[in-house]
């Protein structure tokens, strides 16, 4: 059984920082597609970030680019979203998500055969 738990999430002014983690099981983690993606409420699912099974290619929205990083620890088989200069407007709840399809479709959100219970992040202005 495939299960992804995401832990990392707060509350923290702007231009603060947060590290997203999401622990992994039931498949293999290199081999996967791995991305987050966050909603925020009254909005639709937005994908932040993915990186590729394939090639470890990584792959970012523009409104993320240069202040979030994605990254995995095979051996940990865990996910990291590094956040930093937060900013009001990343207020949302943040998923982790895999699909067995290794290569991403940019950082665009699509629907990800699996995905967390979720993490919310609030930015405080």
């Amino acid at each position: 059984e495939v299960q992804l738990v995401e832990s990392g999430g707060g509350l923290v002014q702007a231009g603060g920082s947060l590290r997203l983690s999401c622990a992994a099981s039931g498949f293999t983690f290199d081999d996967y597609a791995k991305g987050w993606f966050r909603q925020a409420p009254g909005k639709e699912r937005e994908g932040v970030s993915c990186i590729s099974g394939s090639d470890g290619s990584t792959y970012y929205a523009d409104s993320v680019k240069g202040r979030f990083t994605i990254s995995s620890d095979s051996a940990k088989n865990t996910l990291y979203l590094q956040m930093n200069s937060l900013k009001p407007e990343d207020t949302a709840v943040y998923y982790c998500a895999a699909d067995p399809f290794p290569h991403c479709s940019g950082a665009r959100y699509y629907p990800y055969d699996y995905s967390g219970q979720g993490t919310q992040v609030t930015v405080s202005s």
